[in-house]
Order: C-alpha cells, then sequence, then structure tokens
C-alpha cells in the first residue's frame, strides 16, 4: 500500500470532478481512441521539452498533463489505477534488470522461438 493513499483519491476525485464539469462522457472526452491521441500529443510534448532544453516547469507542466490523461482515461474505463500500479510494482520488483546498449532495462526478456 501507498504511505499516503489519500493523495491519489483526491488527484482521481479532483479529475473526476473536471470530467463532470466539462460533461466529458456525455460529449466524447472518455472515448478510447480520442485519449490514446491526446496521450501521444503529450508524450510528443514531453519529449520536445527534453530534446529542445525546455525548463523543469514545462516539463512537469506536460508530465501533469500526461498523469491527468492517465487518471481520466483511467475513469473513462472503470480501470482502479491504483490497484493497477501496486499490482504491477510487485511484478516489476521480480524482474532482474540487464544491460541494453549502454543502458539498464528492467523487462519481462522473453526468449525468441
Amino acid at each position: 500500500m501507498p504511505a499516503d493513499p489519500d493523495s491519489y483519491a483526491e488527484m482521481l476525485a479532483r479529475v473526476r470532478g473536471f470530467h463532470t464539469k466539462h460533461q466529458l462522457r456525455e460529449n466524447g472526452g472518455e472515448e478510447l481512441h480520442y485519449r490514446v491521441a491526446l496521450m501521444a500529443e503529450e508524450l510528443g510534448e514531453i519529449a520536445a521539452c527534453v530534446t529542445k532544453g525546455q525548463t523543469q516547469t514545462a516539463l512537469a507542466e506536460e508530465l501533469a498533463d500526461l498523469l491527468i490523461l492517465l487518471l481520466g482515461t483511467a475513469i473513462a474505463t472503470d480501470i482502479d489505477l491504483n490497484a493497477a500500479f501496486w499490482d504491477k510494482m510487485q511484478v516489476l520488483d521480480q524482474r532482474t534488470a540487464r544491460m541494453i546498449n549502454g543502458r539498464i532495462r528492467v523487462s519481462e526478456f522473453r526468449t525468441k522461438k
């Protein structure tokens, strides 16, 4: 369990309130393909921050945008992202790391058949 379980609940409630305020469910804003496109757009903005040497403040804003979209997507799909996060961390904690092309990677490393 997280050290402060209320923090996630508060973020989720705030994003849920945003969805309600702007009627995203009723107006196509919770449609999954649309949300994936929005997340791809945010990843592009994050990449621009990194590759163009933008400020930490700019990067933080873009990361927050992506987090808000992720939380909203969890709301739209009725996925308990908090539980999914902790379940996935348990899986990741069991994996070993490898160096690939000079960088560390923690993955499932499936063998080719």
